[in-house]
Formats: C-alpha cells, sequence, structure tokens
C-alpha cells in the first residue's frame, strides 16, 4: 500500500497523536450513521418528523416518548463491540504515542477497546441524567426501564441522556479540553468524519503540529490542507499502521 512505511514511521517517532473521529469510526461495528440514511420519521401521532428534529432539546420536552421510541431504536446499540480501529488506537495510547481521543460519537466504543482519555465532544449513552435532581444512571437502567420514558429512581423525574442534542451547546470543558490537545499534538488524525458538523469540525484549525492525516470514505474540505488523505476504511488501514509497525 502506497505510503505504508511512511505512515508506520511517522506513528512510530510521534509521542502525542490525537485522533479526532465521527460515526465512520463506529459503522464497521455495525452502528450505522443516522446522517447518511435521510428520510423522515413517523411518530406515534403518525406525524413524519426528520431526526435532525427529533434529536432537538424542544422535541425532547415536548415529547419524550416520541424521543425515547426514536432513540432506543436508532440511537442505541448495546451489543456493538469495538472494531480494529478502536482496538489500534488504544493500543497507540498504551505504547504512550497516543495523548487523546477525541470523539463525536455516544457510543462509547473506544473506552471499551481501552482508550482512557477520551473526550466525547457529543456525550454519551453510558450517562443518563435527572432532570430534576441530576442523579447518574447508566445505560442498563434506561435499557431495562419498563417505561416509556425512564424515571428517576429516586424522585420520579425524567431522566435525559447525557447526549448533546440539536439547540444544545457542547461542554464547555470537553471544548477547552479538545483544543489544547490538538494544540499541542505532533500529529492529528482525522477519521470517519465528513468534517462538516460545527463547532466540532473548527478544533481542527488548532492544529500546529507536523503531519495532518485524514482518513474518510469521502471527501471532506479539510483534504486540500492535509499532508495524507486516505478516502478508504479506516478499520483497515489503522491497524495496517500500528499492529504491523517496526518495534523500536
Amino acid at each position: 500500500m502506497e505510503h505504508l512505511l511512511e505512515l508506520r514511521q511517522l506513528l512510530r517517532r510521534s509521542r502525542s497523536i490525537v485522533f479526532f473521529g465521527g460515526a465512520g469510526t463506529s459503522t464497521e461495528s455495525g452502528i450505522p450513521d443516522f446522517r447518511s440514511e435521510g428520510g423522515l420519521y413517523s411518530t406515534s401521532e403518525g406525524t413524519e418528523v426528520p431526526p435532525e428534529e427529533i434529536l432537538s432539546r424542544r422535541f425532547f420536552m415536548k415529547h419524550p416518548e416520541d424521543f425515547y421510541r426514536f432513540y432506543r431504536k436508532k440511537m442505541i446499540y448495546p451489543d456493538a463491540k469495538p472494531n480494529a480501529a478502536h482496538l489500534a488506537l488504544a493500543k497507540l495510547e498504551q505504547e504512550g504515542r497516543l495523548s487523546t481521543v477525541i470523539t463525536q460519537n455516544i457510543d462509547g466504543l473506544h473506552q471499551a477497546a481501552g482508550s482512557r482519555n477520551v473526550l466525547e465532544l457529543h456525550g454519551s449513552i453510558h450517562r443518563n441524567i435527572c432532570l430534576n435532581c441530576h442523579e447518574s444512571y447508566d445505560l442498563d437502567y434506561v435499557l431495562n426501564s419498563a417505561e416509556n420514558v425512564p424515571k428517576c429512581a429516586v424522585c420520579r423525574g425524567k431522566l435525559k441522556p447525557d447526549v448533546v442534542l440539536y439547540e444544545e451547546p457542547l461542554d464547555e470543558k470537553v471544548l477547552t479540553a479538545s483544543i489544547e490537545a490538538i494544540a499541542g499534538a505532533d500529529v492529528l488524525i482525522v477519521g470517519g468524519t465528513s468534517l462538516t458538523v460545527y463547532p466540532a469540525a473548527g478544533l481542527i484549525r488548532y492544529f500546529n503540529g507536523d503531519s495532518f492525516i485524514i482518513i474518510n470514505r469521502s471527501p471532506t474540505p479539510f483534504d486540500g490542507t492535509a499532508d495524507y488523505v486516505f478516502h478508504d476504511s479506516i478499520g483497515q488501514l489503522l491497524p495496517q499502521w500500528v499492529n504491523d509497525s517496526p518495534d523500536s
């Protein structure tokens, strides 16, 4: 493969790699990118609504039952397992080469693969917060709830997944930590994201390191500024660069 030895050597000598990933990182684990599916979703009242509207703060507050019906069906994949890309990134971190994973995904697969320093820009399905008393619950609690809208065991308040919905801002602490990580990286690997969703995509401009690598099946607006661009499977490429790299 073109650039294979070059990329292996690059990652071998790096000590501050940052990975910034999106939905394409998890599609090979069987989690679809709902954006690419398009179409409308029929609510319990027979009204067809775009997914982007259902996944909004306003819709959640007004129609929590329809929200959870869509959320359980389309956004939660409890049987999904980390794929080769997740495992390769965890290995890079264990070797002391990768400092941070920044993800737009909410599935927790990076942590399941063994990555420890993970910044979740859009939150996680594995945390669910009571809007009343702020008690926290895990994913199993939501999945095992007999109620259409899961309720807090303490105060019976409505639970909201700790994910960033449309009309909600990103967590400022996570955003700041992401900026600092990218600004301090010597290599930035962007994988499985179209780099069109802001403010997340805007983080790229903080990179001032040596090598900028993009792995995405389709072109991105930043392809022209990257040092390496691969329109290919991230689950196939990353392990070749990481697992087969020569020892130090």
